[in-house]
């Protein structure tokens, strides 16, 4: 039979008998879930067609451009795709936006001004943008250019502040940054909906705000985009979701045609902006990425549901938990020691493609405060639409899981992990 086969093929790869009938029982309660996710998949799918069709994607879309990249047809009709396909008014994709990161920072950057200030509302951001906003002093951050910071952590339950919120919101603020994923923390990822629901609170009361929305992870989990629910901007990186595991670099923003246009000014130049920048042969990636992009997310979302219910069930901390709806593919797991964080990893990093021999170890990685453990056998390094984990070696010891460009690999790199554990002690089947 072939399931003899498959059990057969997982031994071979050092996953026990135990792990592997555990993992098949918690999958057996997965069905109807992955259903709706594929659903989703389909949904999604079809719009990015429909964007394409509209915009008339070609062969001569995929011709390399170098040097200032003038009339880049391939370039300039993937930004019309994104607008299109997002509901914005423009969009900049370029491969010289180099990580998530970087997108971010470029967009405040480009529309924040001196005096200005920047108002979270989420609490605090992830770990990279700390220097860039100036939380973490840092050379050339917002703060050495005289734009200040304000925050309003959400209350105890995930929920917004909404009276301390209101209270924050001053003359000065201009920006307002919603981060949809959770970063490393431990909180709820917010819904399309509920950001919408804080979008339309925030302008209630200051109507010129401008909204932007961290989107990364976030990319076609749901059926809409934070533009659909009123935000300027919406910002990511194509090593995440929207690059479908092909983009070899590259980021993205779309929303509010000033909004894009100042962006693009400080990306290049004022008075070139958008007009220059080569897609320099990797523009196929993008279109062929993006194409794939909602099959890939839909794998890496099972994963993720498989992840927390297999640990759920063992006793560790998982957010979300079994049962929650999903708004991003990361997937927190928290151990409380720190030999269940680097096991975890060690065993999400011998089931990858690339570098499967090696041993992850936490080091002082470039942004972050602690040290991190990172497992990422990807072929396309810091990939983490790949299949990934990382985490700050800090209590309580939380692995941040996410990715898996199938959900075969993904189911792998679990039951690796687990058999990990397994081996060190810290679970019993």
């Amino acid at each position: 039979m072939l399931e003899d086969i498959v059990k057969k093929q997982y031994k071979e790869f050092g996953i026990d008998e135990d792990v592997y009938e555990f993992g098949k029982k918690v999958l057996e309660d997965l069905k109807p879930r992955f259903d709706d996710i594929d659903k989703v998949a389909e949904i999604n799918h079809l719009r990015v067609m429909k964007a394409f069709a509209k915009n008339r994607v070609r062969t001569e879309c995929f011709n390399t451009a170098t040097g200032y990249g003038y009339d880049d047809v391939g370039r300039d009709t993937l930004e019309d795709v994104y607008a299109d396909l997002f509901h914005g008014e423009a969009a900049l994709v370029r491969p010289q936006i180099t990580c998530g990161t970087h997108a971010l920072a470029l967009a405040l950057m480009s529309n924040l001004r001196p005096g200005d200030e920047l108002l979270s509302p989420v609490g605090k951001p992830y770990d990279t943008l700390e220097e860039v906003i100036g939380i973490r002093e840092s050379k050339g951050s917002l703060a050495e250019y005289g734009i200040s910071y304000r925050q309003v952590d959400l209350l105890e339950d995930g929920s917004f502040d909404y009276e301390t919120i209101k209270k924050a919101i001053n003359e000065k603020t201009r920006l307002v940054t919603i981060q949809r994923s959770k970063g490393y923390a431990t909180r709820p990822t917010l819904s399309v909906e509920s950001i919408g629901e804080l979008i339309s609170f925030v302008k209630n009361i200051k109507p010129d705000v401008i909204v932007m929305v961290d989107n990364c992870y976030g990319e076609f989990v749901e059926t809409i985009e934070p533009l659909d629910v009123g935000a300027d901007m919406m910002v990511g990186s194509l090593i995440k979701n929207l690059g479908g595991g092909l983009a070899p670099i590259g980021g993205y923003i779309v929303g509010k045609k000033e909004c894009i246009d100042n962006a693009a000014y400080r990306l290049t130049s004022p008075g070139l902006g958008k007009e220059v920048g080569a897609s320099l042969g990797v523009i196929n990636t993008f279109y062929q990425g993006l194409f794939f992009a909602p099959t890939v997310v839909a794998s890496a979302l099972k994963g993720a549901i498989f992840a927390a219910n297999i640990y759920e069930r063992l006793g560790f901390d998982v957010h979300p938990n079994a049962t929650e709806p999903r708004y991003d593919i990361i997937q927190a797991i928290s151990f409380h020691k720190p030999e269940g964080l680097i096991g975890f990893c060690e065993g999400i990093q011998a089931a990858a493609p690339v570098d499967s021999y090696v041993t992850p170890e936490p080091w002082d990685m470039p942004g972050y405060d602690d040290q991190v453990i990172m497992a990422a056998g990807a072929f396309i390094q810091g990939s983490s639409i790949e299949l990934s984990a990382d985490g700050p070696l800090r209590a309580p010891y939380t692995a941040f899981f996410q990715g898996g460009l199938t959900w075969n690999h993904a189911k792998q790199g679990i039951l690796t992990s687990l058999q990990k554990l397994k081996e060190k002690g810290m679970v019993t089947l």
